[in-house]
């Protein structure tokens, strides 16, 4: 029949459009909550559910990428000792396997000039970054990590390259936003630690029972 489908189409419309109201009307007075912002946008909810940003924002999830942050062991607020514990050894991968050349590292030094392994600056362009994640999944200690924080509009040219300051952030952050990846790497550290331990106290094993193999030589050997 002429014109069913445009009414079929229009019904779909108008159901969703009604529906919308009901689901208001039925959690009216939990409307703000993050758990119903949650539900809300979820697949299987029902109507049509507008997030009334900024005052609502909707969760993101674990694996969104966005600019990357640096990760401390330090939880303290003074900026030199943020610096000290930071797990980046300044290796300089990062940079390397960056398709935008976006990231700027320099190497931080002792009293004497030689290189430690830490990084002294770190400096990333925001407006170059595509935030592909390549620096977060080479890095072979786990210090560069993709971060949630997209709201970085600035008036200022200047502020879009970010530096180390502003790029590090402690342990308990990249728990928070990423618990299941920092989890799995966490256990994956532990594994490593205890399997380099297992294989130092074997070593030192081997180099005891050689040093008293040796000895028992010289001592019948002067026996003799």
């Amino acid at each position: 029949m002429l014109g069913l489908g445009v009414a079929k189409g229009l019904g779909i419309t108008l159901k969703h459009f009604f529906v919308t109201y009901i689901e208001d009307l039925k959690y009216y007075p939990k409307r703000a909550t993050q758990s119903l912002v949650d539900y809300r946008m979820a697949p299987e909810s029902k109507g049509i559910y507008t997030v009334q940003y900024p005052e609502e924002k909707p969760r993101l999830p674990e694996r969104f990428r966005f600019l990357p942050f640096l990760v401390t062991d330090y939880e303290g607020d003074d900026p030199a000792q943020r610096i000290e514990e930071q797990r980046c050894t300044s290796c300089g991968i990062c940079s390397k396997v960056c398709p935008a050349q976006c990231i700027w590292i320099e190497r931080d030094t002792d009293e004497n000039g030689k290189p430690r392994s830490k990084s002294k600056q770190f400096y990333i362009d925001a407006d170059l970054c595509m935030n592909c994640g390549y620096c977060a999944e080479y890095c072979p200690f786990d210090s560069i990590i993709m971060d949630h924080d997209y709201a970085l509009a600035d008036y200022d040219r200047a502020d879009h390259i970010h530096d180390i300051n502003r790029l590090l952030k402690p342990a308990s952050y990249y728990l928070d936003i990423r618990p299941t990846q920092y989890r799995e790497k966490e256990e994956q550290r532990r594994r490593e630690a205890e399997e380099k331990k297992r294989k130092a106290e074997e070593k030192a094993k081997r180099l005891a029972a050689k040093k008293a193999a040796a000895a028992a030589k010289a001592k019948k050997d002067s026996a003799e």
